[in-house]
Order: structure tokens, then sequence, then C-alpha cells
């Protein structure tokens, strides 16, 4: 197999690996970082347990080479809380019980992340429409949505949501 050396950043630390070109960025993630927050669900890209951010863009992480981010920027799960303090979505998350099994929580926190950078006050029909790419068989979507609805609310207090 052909082997590829790569730079890549992911939770704004650099590695410099040589992999098999083969190697999606979920494996590389998962068994050359040691990154398991990033989940292996139906590796066909439909579920979106795998999701991360690429460049700040959401991604499924089981349909891209690892080597086709060669220079790019990679935020997982592991990297959402800073200074040992969590993200304001993943407190949400706590806080109004959208979470329960977790499978899916690393990448509804991502694509959430995601989402909150592109609509900082969203609706509930926008949150419902770029959250449908990711899979919850445990709590419905309703929490995750209140979740979501109730970072944004932290991430700008003087906002009030209209939806």
């Amino acid at each position: 197999m052909q082997q590829v050396t790569i730079q890549i950043t992911v939770n704004d630390e650099v590695y410099i690996r040589t992999v098999p070109a083969n190697t999606t960025l979920l494996q590389f993630l998962r068994e050359e970082l040691q990154l398991t927050g990033t989940k292996e669900g139906c590796d066909e890209g439909e579920c979106g347990a795998c999701t991360v951010l690429v460049e700040g863009h959401p991604m499924n992480s089981c349909l891209v080479l690892a080597a086709e981010l060669d220079g790019k920027h990679v935020l997982t799960v592991e990297g959402l809380a800073t200074d040992g303090r969590l993200h304001p979505l993943q407190e949400a998350f706590l806080e109004v019980g959208a979470v329960q099994c977790g499978y899916c929580t690393p990448g509804m926190l991502l694509s959430g992340i995601a989402l909150l950078n592109l609509y900082p006050h969203p609706t509930r029909e926008q949150i419902r429409k770029e959250m449908e790419g990711n899979i919850c068989r445990c709590t419905g979507y309703a929490r995750i949505a209140d979740a979501i609805m109730l970072a944004a609310e932290r991430l700008d207090p003087n906002h009030t949501n209209n939806a």
C-alpha cells in the first residue's frame, strides 16, 4: 500500500504522520491520534456520528481521506473545551438532557457549532434543516434543538430569539 506523509492540525496541535493512502480521516483520528470521541457509525456518511469540523465546516470523517486534508485544520469533540471549561453548547446539551447514550453527541455538537457559526440566532426550522444529517436514536430531536437554542442565547445574551 502506498504511504503518504501529511501535516494536519487537529484541535490546534500540528501532526506530521505517514499513513497508508487509503486511510480515512476517521481512521486517522481514532487509530493514529487516539482521539476516539469521533464515532464510527454507518461508515457511509449517512448518520453524522463521525462529523468533525474541517476549516470550520462540518464533514463526515468517514468519507474523506486523511491525505486530502494535508495542511488543513480539523476540530474534534476533544477540542471543544477550553481551559477545562466545556463549550457553551456542551453545557446546554447537559442542562437540557440532550445526551442519552452519547454515541451521536460528538457529531451533533460539531454540527451544532457549525450551525451557530452560520446562524448565531437560529430558528427551529434552521436547526432542523442544518442538523438533518445527524441521526439520534435515543433522545429525539427536540432536546437537541432546545440545547442549540439555549447555547445561542448564552453566546449572545443580548439577543432574544424569536423561534
